[in-house]
């Protein structure tokens, strides 16, 4: 599959032309030449040196991120970012972004495949960004106490979490999800009457916040809750367009 092909069918899947006037990050292709022949395509969460290398290691010609290397305004190809660009451009390896377009996907994205993981049933979107929604939220089959809950939604990962505010009900059921940095968007889980609100960030500011409206926080780390679009795009890809893929797995601990 030509790169021009592979980028078209992406930013269809993906409907990145919906995302234009609300994200930053210049989705799609941001390095690499349209008529390059793609065999082998790597996944990772983010565009950086070592998702470049293990990316090259792996044989693969493009490498898909969650995390661009442009957001919003023209950078100056100085000192890391002129390496970056150099090692992709000389590895031949193409770089590819989509950023809020994999966080709302109702398919394969970060919070639908969250929601998933979650077993949650009646999911439904939740979570405005710039005027559209990006988030998701559903209920438990039956209600549970929230700390057997968090055994069994996060089984031995638990300890990787960044943080648990435990201020909600002794039994949960309602769940909202938002993945990455969306803190301050508790205040649209607290309206709504959810039981638990998941995000990546922790953020001391809404501290109190989560404490007086007697709900649960959990900030699951950025890197962790964004992993799951990422993955589950690679799988879509193997599968139905019969390209070779690798998720690289460069965690961070954030």
């Amino acid at each position: 599959m030509k790169l021009r092909e592979l980028t078209q069918k992406l930013n269809n899947l993906l409907d990145v032309e919906n995302w234009k006037q609300r994200d930053s990050s210049q989705n799609g292709l941001q390095v690499g030449h349209w008529d390059q022949e793609i065999q082998h395509v790597a996944f990772a969460v983010d565009a950086c040196r070592e998702s470049f290398e293990q990316a090259v290691k792996r044989g693969a010609q493009a490498l898909v991120v969650h995390h661009g290397l442009f957001w919003g305004k023209p950078f100056t190809l100085i000192d890391t970012f002129y390496e970056r660009i150099s090692y992709l451009i000389y590895n031949k390896l193409a770089l590819l972004a989509y950023h809020l377009p994999l966080d709302a996907h109702p398919e394969l994205g970060n919070n639908a495949q969250l929601a998933r993981h979650f077993n949650l049933k009646n999911i439904e979107p939740f979570g405005q960004y710039k005027g559209a929604t990006i988030g998701f939220k559903g209920e438990l089959e039956h209600p549970l106490e929230f700390q057997t809950w968090l055994d069994t939604a996060f089984m031995n990962q638990r300890d990787n979490l960044l943080s648990i505010l435990a201020f909600g009900p002794r039994v949960v059921q309602k769940i909202g999800i938002i993945s990455g940095g969306a803190p301050w968007e508790i205040q649209q889980a607290i309206e709504q009457g959810l039981d638990v609100y998941l995000t990546g960030d922790a953020q001391h500011s809404i501290y109190h916040t989560a404490q007086e409206a007697k709900i649960h926080l959990i900030s699951a780390g950025h890197y962790f809750t964004e992993t799951w679009g990422v993955y589950a795009l690679s799988q879509f890809i193997q599968q139905e367009w019969q390209l070779t893929t690798s998720f690289l797995d460069i965690p961070t601990g954030l």
